[in-house]
């Protein structure tokens, strides 16, 4: 009976979230129309109940989120692939937004996770599907077609590169500009991630942090809104200037501290937007979300026994400013990537759906147009 009731609740919330999201669509010009994500709907996948845009005809492209993000941060991609003729399909992952967030940490292993996105196809009858990520949902796009292959007609990979081995964030260009004087580190394959991470960082390093206590998740809690402000930021460090970053932006310590009442760079998101983002994290926290980072060496494990490679065609787009997840950490990717398509965008930091929509768009129609149609059969 519980269950019912909440299913119930999700549904007649989709249906008031969709008469709204349909009343203030009627009210906005034609270029905001856009930028306005369909209503949701629930959908039962994978044993959770997961909330999910479904829109359009045609092929399918499902569009992944990362940290800390929802279905909301593809919304200005949804009308663009429409009108091209594909069937858009973006869910609030599990963890975040109306999707069902499970208590125990496991239940955001890899599996776990490709496994919904999997439990969503089947539920909509879709076949295999061109599978865009961003951040998180950029490495959990290119885990599905290592477990699920004949489900992926196409991978898109936003800002984050494939790396195997569960390595990015030993990543060489990102781990020299951590390591003290005089120091070196060569990561290990067949050694857990974390225990290499804390040879390299200091404590404070967000996926460590996130490992080792609760302080981040009830930091970020305290304030969603000011969070998601001060993680969404835009004009932050040219290229260039990436040998010259301080050693707490080198060591990645963005999570956890208090935020300053100045906040460096410009503003991604507009007021309304980070509102639309407060409100989501105010009813879930931060903990389910910050649980996938907690499954990195689960993950790792079970990466042990699969074929690295990827035969699915790949395109890999980059940010020339993100200096986390760096255009040359993808520079690699062609050695386990057979099919794959490079591209940066200039003067464009981590936050590329929101940040630089117009150019992602060009690049992911362009792109897709080129995969062949039979491989979403």
């Amino acid at each position: 009976m519980a269950r019912e009731a909440a299913i119930t609740h999700l549904t007649r919330r989709g249906l008031i979230v969709g008469a709204s999201a349909a009343l203030t669509l009627a009210a906005l010009p034609a270029m905001a129309k856009r930028s306005v994500m369909p209503p949701a709907r629930p959908v039962r996948a994978n044993g959770i109940n997961l909330s999910v845009h479904d829109v359009g005809t045609g092929p399918a492209v499902i569009l992944l989120h990362g940290f800390p993000s929802l279905a909301f941060g593809w919304r200005h991609q949804v009308a663009p692939l429409v009108e091209a003729g594909y069937r858009v399909i973006v869910p609030d992952l599990r963890g975040y937004g109306l999707s069902d967030a499970p208590t125990a940490i496991e239940a955001y292993s890899i599996d776990r996770l490709t496994g919904d996105v999997v439990g969503i196809m089947d539920a909509l009858g879709v076949k295999s599907a061109a599978i865009a990520g961003h951040d998180w949902g950029g490495l959990l796009a290119w885990q599905l077609p290592l477990l699920h292959p004949a489900r992926v007609a196409a991978v898109i990979g936003v800002n984050t590169p494939y790396i195997p081995d569960w390595m990015l964030w030993l990543h060489p260009d990102v781990v020299r500009a951590a390591l003290l004087e005089g120091r070196t580190f060569v990561a290990d394959p067949r050694r857990p991630p974390i225990a290499q991470m804390r040879q390299v960082y200091s404590p404070d390093m967000y996926v460590l942090m996130f490992q080792d206590s609760l302080k981040a998740d009830r930091a970020m809690g305290r304030s969603p809104r000011d969070t998601i402000r001060s993680t969404y930021r835009k004009g932050l460090l040219p290229a260039l200037q990436w040998g010259d970053l301080p050693k707490d932006a080198a060591n990645m310590e963005v999570y956890g501290k208090p935020i300053p009442a100045t906040l460096p760079g410009k503003d991604v998101l507009t007021p309304a937007e980070v509102d639309v983002y407060a409100r989501a994290f105010e009813r879930t926290g931060f903990t389910p979300a910050i649980n996938w980072y907690r499954n990195l060496d689960r993950n790792w494990a079970a990466s042990r026994d699969l074929d690295p490679r990827i035969d699915a065609p790949a395109l890999m787009v980059s940010g020339r400013d993100d200096f986390v997840l760096r255009p040359s950490m993808a520079d690699g990717m062609s050695a386990y990537v057979s099919k794959l398509t490079r591209h940066v965008i200039e003067g464009c930091g981590h936050w590329t759906p929101e940040e630089k929509p117009d150019q992602l768009n060009r690049l992911m129609l362009g792109w897709l147009a080129t995969v062949d149609r039979s491989r979403f059969a």
